[in-house]
């Protein structure tokens, strides 16, 4: 089975989603022998942006270095993805991946009736961080938006785990990381995918 890892916080050790995908991914491979697990890392290695060139495949290396994400996205049974709130929305950087894997004729496609999702029978698993109290609310653009777009590529077994209100004060921040870290413990790993 194979684990892709993607984080996207700017912060490194600070990240409340870092530590969330980590506890995730340390759970996962306590429970599965031989789990392959790839990381990565949207703040070491961020993606360009989409541009002119990368969109019309004039950028030879973008357009190879795209097509490896999109591989790697789609060899991957289960996918946890690491996403802070910035700003109301997601990082850019995270952005700029999800631009890489929405590819028409690989994990969608338009047909008469609407779009049709092809990278279906993942399991994803989100880890989300806000400093404010966002969930529920109509301050929140992370967590629809991503429902929103694996949804259309053709994924329907999300889990959310997340802390929210970490800016909010100290004991905030450690209480809501005890919450995330206690219902990272309650996610039902059984996979029935590939």
């Amino acid at each position: 089975m194979k684990l892709l890892q993607i984080d996207s916080s700017v912060l490194g050790e600070s990240s409340v989603t870092r530590q969330l995908t980590a506890a995730i991914v340390a759970r996962r491979q306590a429970e599965v022998r031989g789990l392959d697990v790839q990381v990565r890392d949207l703040e070491q290695d961020p993606l360009p942006h989409l541009s002119g060139a990368i969109l019309s495949g004039r950028d030879d290396i973008a357009a190879a270095r795209g097509a490896a994400v999109l591989e790697q996205f789609l060899a991957a049974d289960v996918v946890v993805i690491g996403a802070p709130m910035y700003n109301f929305g997601l990082p850019s950087s995270l952005k700029a991946w999800i631009d890489r894997i929405a590819v028409a004729g690989r994990t969608f496609r338009y047909t008469e009736s609407g779009p049709v999702g092809l990278a279906g029978g993942k399991r994803v698993i989100l880890a989300l961080a806000a400093g404010g109290a966002h969930q529920g609310q109509a301050t929140d653009f992370v967590e629809p938006y991503l429902r929103q777009v694996l949804g259309f590529l053709g994924i329907t077994d999300i889990t959310t785990v997340r802390a929210d209100g970490v800016g909010l004060s100290p004991q905030h921040r450690a209480a809501a990381i005890e919450q995330a870290l206690s219902d990272v413990g309650g996610v039902a790993f059984v996979y029935a995918g590939k």
